[in-house]
């Protein structure tokens, strides 16, 4: 079961918590598929084009114009996949278009119309006094899983909408990481 929680409704400690319990699910989903531990590990959050091979470094959808219609968050990137030594958490997401012309965010496995993962009612957020929310429970996404990250249009508006994810990366360090 999947719900987002508006940042309106937590505290600074509960949103502390959510940041540690993302990095700790990551950890140990790590550990379990990599076999690494947190002293061989380096968090850091994504960078679009690096790790996702997007079309900026920015979160932008491309531009909504069906009512209903799915749109990557990586704007010309449908779907994902991770390097084979990073594994993606996401524990929460930041609406930055008002009015805010999205109602769901969809995580799926596989192709841009694959099993969703996780489905989230972005109006729960939209109609509290902020765009920011938390998930009940990160959603990690392994090595090499292909994945997509889509928000459903709830207004057309022609324009690209701004959707920015809560991530954490994890990956060895290594020469250029320390």
């Amino acid at each position: 079961m999947s719900f987002i929680l508006p940042e309106d409704e937590l505290t600074l400690t509960d949103i502390k918590g959510f940041r540690a319990g993302a990095i700790a699910a990551g950890l140990a989903r790590a550990q379990k598929i990599m076999g690494r531990g947190p002293t061989e590990l380096v968090v850091r959050q994504l960078l679009n084009i690096t790790d996702c091979a997007a079309a900026l470094e920015q979160w932008n959808t491309a531009a909504l114009a069906v009512v209903g219609t799915e749109y990557s968050v990586f704007q010309a990137a449908g779907t994902v996949t991770l390097a084979n030594n990073k594994l993606l958490v996401i524990y929460g997401v930041t609406i930055e278009t008002l009015p805010c012309p999205v109602s769901r965010l969809i995580i799926r496995s596989g192709a841009a119309t694959g099993n969703i993962l996780a489905e989230f009612d972005l109006e729960q957020i939209i109609c509290s006094n902020t765009l920011e929310g938390y998930f009940n429970q990160p959603i990690c996404l392994d090595p090499t899983q292909v994945f997509a990250v889509n928000v459903r249009c709830r207004i057309a508006t022609g324009v690209l909408a701004r959707i920015q994810l809560k991530n954490f990366l994890l990956e060895p360090i290594g020469q250029f990481i320390a």
